[in-house]
């Protein structure tokens, strides 16, 4: 009672009705420090959650979370990069050589524009995922999803192929830089009757296995046709390259069923392979396909054929803008690459691309310092 007395007397004796104690010294609960070096000598198995590192250190889980929350340590995911052999880590540097700007090697090394590559990949998407996080209002009844079996969820693979897009001096887009999505699918008639359909329906059917016979099919059949009516008129006598990873079941670069159908297309079209267990040196699984797949789930679809509407819907409404960026973080990676000698253990450091684009100062092609490119050649010889 009497302490409830003396802060009501405070609070009308301060002007502006200040209450805190008039202790000068320290006082007050004592804040627990922790040791950062014991935390460093945790295995990293028992620091995967918070709980786990507090027993470790022997302190309590909100004692951890103040930490995070301070900013004394932090969270970090963590994905498995692929084993680099020095055959596979000469053959990134020569490649990142490879796409720098001839011309400019003597004066000011910088990259190509990269007009002239189709990057081009296959990726499955799902009908839905495992594990969903949804936000809710206290009330709400949380969401009841249920499948025959969540270990077999509908799934398709698409064939994706994308270009850098264009813009002329206004910043207009001239040439998206989509040439196509494709899913392996079939038509065929059902054979039986059933609730949703009759006998001889047009049914929709994945295709399991996708062998190169079938890739040689894509190629010639839909992606050539498709670079003939999407490829801007003003590049179509320049060469164009066609970059695929190392799979078994992508052509090779000379697979003569092929440059014999890009012949009787007109186009100089050319395959070439990226250096092998380097994911990093294609635009299509450096953020392209993780982002039209974060698109396709802002829709709830149930059946293939509505998978396949989404999933090429969110492919042609991803902005060229973000794809443009894609791109220069690609021209990032290589001179990361190239500064690692070969490595892909590298952080890329944010170039603050929105703000640039807003200044008109966003470049097209990033430039190499000289030096880095002689301790490169130095290091190949």
């Amino acid at each position: 009672m009497s302490t409830v007395q003396r802060i009501w007397k405070r609070s009308k004796e301060s002007p502006n009705g200040d209450v805190s104690h008039r202790r000068t010294k320290n006082s007050g609960r004592k804040k627990i420090q922790i040791d950062l070096a014991q935390f460093r000598n945790i295995l990293l198995t028992q620091r995967t959650t918070i709980r786990g590192a507090a027993n470790a250190l022997n302190v309590s889980t909100s004692k951890l979370h103040r930490c995070l929350k301070e900013g004394e340590i932090r969270r970090q995911t963590n994905d498995i990069k692929p084993l680099l052999k020095e055959e596979n880590k000469k053959a990134r540097l020569k490649f990142c050589l490879s796409v720098l700007d001839k011309d400019s090697l003597h004066h000011e090394p910088k990259f190509i524009d990269m007009d002239n590559i189709i990057h081009i990949d296959e990726k499955w998407f799902h009908l839905t995922k495992k594990f969903e996080t949804y936000y809710l209002v206290l009330d709400e009844d949380v969401p009841h999803r249920t499948c025959k079996n969540k270990n077999f969820v509908g799934k398709v693979m698409f064939l994706a192929a994308i270009a850098r897009p264009r813009f002329d001096s206004e910043g207009n887009i001239t040439f998206s830089g989509k040439v196509g999505i494709w899913p392996f699918v079939t038509k065929e008639p059902a054979k039986r009757r059933s609730v949703k359909r009759a006998t001889g329906t047009m049914e929709t059917k994945v295709m399991t296995s996708v062998g190169k016979s079938v890739i040689r099919e894509f190629f010639i059949g839909k992606v050539l046709p498709s670079i003939q009516s999407r490829w801007p008129s003003e590049d179509a006598n320049k060469i164009i390259y066609i970059q695929q990873d190392n799979a078994r079941t992508h052509l090779d670069p000379s697979d003569p069923e092929f440059c014999e159908a890009a012949k009787q297309y007109g186009f100089d079209l050319r395959l070439m392979c990226q250096p092998a267990n380097s994911p990093d040196l294609n635009v299509l699984d450096h953020g392209f396909f993780s982002a039209i797949q974060s698109l396709r789930y802002k829709v709830c679809v149930r059946t293939i054929d509505e998978l396949i509407d989404a999933v090429e819907n969110a492919y042609e409404t991803f902005s060229p803008v973000l794809s443009n960026n894609i791109f220069l973080t690609l021209q990032s990676c290589m001179l990361e690459i190239m500064k690692t000698q070969g490595s892909n253990r590298y952080k890329l450091s944010h170039m603050k691309k929105n703000r640039l684009r807003r200044q008109g100062e966003l470049p097209r092609q990033l430039k190499c310092d000289p030096k880095l490119i002689e301790d490169v050649r130095r290091m190949l010889d």
